[in-house]
């Protein structure tokens, strides 16, 4: 039973995370409720080592059936590796709970504005970044790549509102750049992980196939119905993390 909760799950993980990220709310809170008295970090390192496995089979794949925009995508994930891994070292200092009002603000900004601007992503237009458009790829992979090792709800949706509002990108080519961002972020994460406390590899690698399959799925979904489903999904992904996060800010 156990089992068949953790595979499904990351099976749905995957293949919400693959379009728009979000993962993580799904595979996380069922390791929490699967192993109650196990320590978060190991928890956490867990999820990233299925998260890795379907983030990169997504990434492999957006790569196979669309052209990625590497110009931007290869600065941002450098600088993202960086990010995530200082804000992983910072949380030990901080508490992530002082995110949580600023994180909830910015989420309803984002929602409000795809929300009342329908064709926001739709098509590619110019960028609002003109000059420097690696740097500023730099500091949107440092800033989200920071933001996900030390807090993380929502990174796939802040990259995807980075990519489409900073350089013009429609939703398809944001969520394919967004992904090799993660698989970064996530990577920088894991190695953490490791050197402290490890991971739980046999639930690890069995939810990584999971959400390999998940994310195939996924991906082609993205690809096949495009920039108006990712659009919702994106939506739907915000909204829940919108209601999580106040809720969490009032229980």
């Amino acid at each position: 039973m156990e089992w068949a909760l953790l595979l499904s799950g990351a099976f749905l993980a995957g293949l919400v995370d693959a379009v728009v990220g979000g993962g993580g709310l799904i595979q996380l809170p069922l390791l929490i409720a699967v192993f109650p008295n196990a320590p978060i970090s190991i928890l956490f390192g867990t999820n990233k080592v299925s998260s890795i496995a379907g983030t990169g089979s997504a990434a492999w794949q957006y790569a196979k059936r669309i052209r990625i925009p590497w110009d931007l995508a290869v600065p941002a994930s450098t600088a993202a590796l960086i990010g995530a891994a200082s804000g992983a070292a910072v949380v030990s200092y901080l508490p992530s709970s002082a995110l949580r009002p600023l994180v909830l603000a910015l989420l309803v900004v984002v929602g409000a504005y795809t929300w009342f601007k329908p064709d926001f992503g739709r098509s590619s237009k110019p960028a609002l970044v003109l000059d420097r458009r690696k740097v500023w790829a730099a500091v949107l992979g440092l800033s989200i790549g920071f933001y996900d090792g030390f807090f993380g709800p929502g990174t796939g949706s802040f990259l995807i509102f980075g990519f489409v509002r900073l350089f013009g990108m429609d939703m398809l080519h944001a969520s394919a750049a967004s992904k090799f961002v993660n698989l970064a972020t996530n990577v920088a994460a894991l190695a953490f992980f490791l050197s402290h406390d490890g991971v739980m590899w046999k639930v690890g690698l069995g939810m990584a196939v999971a959400n390999v399959i998940g994310a195939q799925i996924g991906t082609r979904l993205a690809v096949r119905h495009g920039n108006r489903f990712i659009r919702w999904l994106l939506l739907a992904v915000v909204s829940v993390l919108i209601v999580k996060l106040a809720s969490d800010l009032v229980l």
